[in-house]
Formats: C-alpha cells, sequence, structure tokens
C-alpha cells in the first residue's frame, strides 16, 4: 500500500553491513593532533544526583577521528563546511574497487584509471553520483596506527591508496559524488611522496566532492548493486566528522 514501506521491508531481507569502526578512548589519530584531543563519554552528570536521576556524558574528539567524512573546507580556503551538506548528500550507489591482490605484491600500489575501466568492464559504468570505495583490506590492521601508517624501520609512512588519474576518471568522466578508502589518507604514500603534497585529497575537496577516509568491511560489500548510507552529527562549521556508514547490498 505504501511504496517507501514496501521498499524497507525489501531491504530488511538483504545484508546491512558496518562500513565504520569503533572508537574509544584508545583509538589511533593523526599524530598531527594535539594530546588532549579525545576524551569520550566523560560522566558529567551521574546515577544518585538528586536534580535527576540520570547519566549525562561529554564526548570531544577530532573532527578526523577514526572512520570520518572530509568537507572541502579541510583543505580548500573558504571551501564548503559540514552544513552545506544535507540528507540529500548521505545516500549514494556504491561502487567498491578492489585492488587487494596488487597490494598484496606491492604496498605502495596506487589504483589507475584503467583499474576503474576494468571494473566497469565487468560491472557496468560507475553511475552518476556514485560513492566509489577502494578496497585494500588495510582496515584488518586497526587499530594499529604503525600498522595503518606503515612504518618501516627508516620512519617511513608505506600505504596504498588513490592516484590523481584514477580519481580524475571517477570525477571527471563519471561524476561520481564522493570516494572513501581503508587507509588514513586518500594518497598512495608513494604519490603523496612525489608531491610533497596530499595533492589526491586537494584534488577530491577542490572539486566540491566528499570522501570517507579508515573504512572497513569493504570484503563484505558487492563490488557493485550496493547502497551506502552515511550519517554524521549535525555540527555546523566542521572541516570533518566522524561517520557511522553502512551498505545494504546483496
Amino acid at each position: 500500500m505504501y511504496r517507501l514501506w514496501d521498499a524497507l521491508r525489501s531491504a530488511r531481507e538483504l545484508k546491512w553491513v558496518e562500513l565504520s569502526h569503533e572508537i574509544t578512548n584508545d583509538s589511533p589519530y593523526w599524530a598531527g593532533i594535539p594530546d588532549g584531543s579525545l576524551e569520550l563519554a566523560k560522566t558529567v552528570f551521574d546515577w544518585g544526583n538528586p536534580m535527576l536521576d540520570c547519566l549525562i556524558q561529554t564526548f570531544k574528539f577530532p573532527g578526523q577521528m577514526g572512520t570520518h567524512i572530509d568537507f572541502p573546507g579541510h583543505f580548500v580556503r573558504g571551501g564548503d563546511l559540514s552544513e552545506a551538506y544535507g540528507v540529500e548528500h548521505a545516500v549514494f550507489p556504491l561502487c567498491v574497487i578492489d585492488i587487494t591482490e596488487k597490494v598484496k605484491e606491492d604496498v605502495h600500489y596506487a589504483v589507475t584509471a584503467q583499474d576503474i575501466k576494468d571494473f566497469e568492464a565487468e560491472y557496468g559504468p560507475i553511475p552518476d553520483g556514485a560513492f566509489v570505495a577502494l578496497r585494500t583490506d588495510w582496515s584488518k590492521k586497526w587499530p594499529d596506527m604503525d600498522a595503518l601508517s606503515g612504518i618501516a624501520a627508516d620512519g617511513s609512512e608505506n600505504f596504498p591508496g588513490w592516484s590523481m588519474e584514477a580519481l580524475k576518471y571517477i570525477y571527471e568522466e563519471r561524476n561520481a559524488a564522493a570516494n572513501g578508502h581503508e587507509t588514513l589518507d586518500t594518497d598512495a604514500s608513494v604519490e603523496a611522496a612525489k608531491a610533497e603534497d596530499l595533492a589526491c585529497e586537494r584534488y577530491v575537496l577542490s572539486k566540491g566532492k566528499l570522501q570517507i577516509e579508515v573504512m572497513c568491511n569493504l570484503d563484505q560489500v558487492a563490488p557493485a548493486g550496493a547502497v551506502l548510507i552515511a550519517l554524521w552529527p549535525r555540527i555546523a562549521g566542521a572541516t570533518g566528522l566522524p561517520v557511522r556508514a553502512f551498505a545494504v547490498t546483496e
């Protein structure tokens, strides 16, 4: 009788996959963020208070904490911040580009435009407004910060990620709405070293696009045909926020 209720009933029969890591006071975050920036679930009003018998907590966290969404103003001076994005920006057709085998051979592997074209040859074109996620299985290293950063004996960072050509393909040839990955940064470490900057991330945000970093469980999602839903607190003026992302997949 009601179309949306019927659609939800059908969706309940599908697989729902959590794509966000749980955040605790022991979760890792970027070393550049000052100590003391994370304090979760501090009790400020406890049981037994004569005013009202209840529990109230406060939460302090960096915007770029755990699995998080980045808004353009994170890298673009004067760029849009969180208030520019409403609920219509929270649901996407999801495409998952799997480069896990290539990452096993080369920890520095940066996905190419050809990798994405190979995906499209098998699953069809990336649809307009898609969220394109890069599966590397890097999320299995969570919550070891050194492992996530790929810290080598010489102190260098070593991890896979996006290349500029791949991002330009999904945004300029296919009009994707957002991208995501399991690593801490958009740019493969070798790409960041060459550019001496997070040029790939800067490109994404300069295009007015969104991205979700430090995703997980992409190995449980169909490569094509799933839907991603991203939920974040409605906090104005944020450059980024922890996000609850999940997929509905067959």
